[in-house]
């Protein structure tokens, strides 16, 4: 549930059969003006999913300054202040200026079609007071 008691949106956000380790999709969760990253890593991650709990989505605004984060080297970087985050530990911050977790979008997948759905958010998005769309 979003802080004002109304449920996330589900939105279909790719298949699991179109990723590629280390290629990630954007796309734009919980609303139009989040920018977000869905990404298969090269081995399990916390709070990953599919077969080998390898794919995750994060928020693609670091949480120092509201900067969009790139995923270059395994991990995510922020050009404005260099800050580091790691998408296999919940996108725990480890070099630069920013001290927040980078807010990992929770997903599920269709075991079936390998469809993936967006369906909440861990964490706040930089620049709000909290995360209802």
């Amino acid at each position: 549930m979003m802080p004002d008691g109304k449920p996330w949106p589900s939105i279909k956000v790719g298949n699991a059969n179109q990723l590629s380790a280390g290629k990630p999709i954007s796309f734009n969760y919980p609303d139009a003006g989040s920018p977000a990253w869905l990404l298969k890593l090269k081995a399990p991650a916390y709070e990953g999913i599919g077969p080998d709990r390898s794919i995750v989505a994060f928020s693609g605004i670091c949480t120092h300054m509201g900067c969009p984060v790139a995923f270059k080297g395994g991990r995510f970087i922020c050009p404005c202040h260099y800050s580091m985050f790691d998408p296999a530990k919940n996108g725990v911050p480890y070099q630069g200026l920013a001290s927040d977790y980078l807010p990992q979008i929770k997903l599920r997948i269709d075991a079936t079609s390998g469809d993936i759905h967006a369906d909440g958010v861990s964490g706040l998005i930089w620049g709000r007071q909290n995360d209802a769309a």
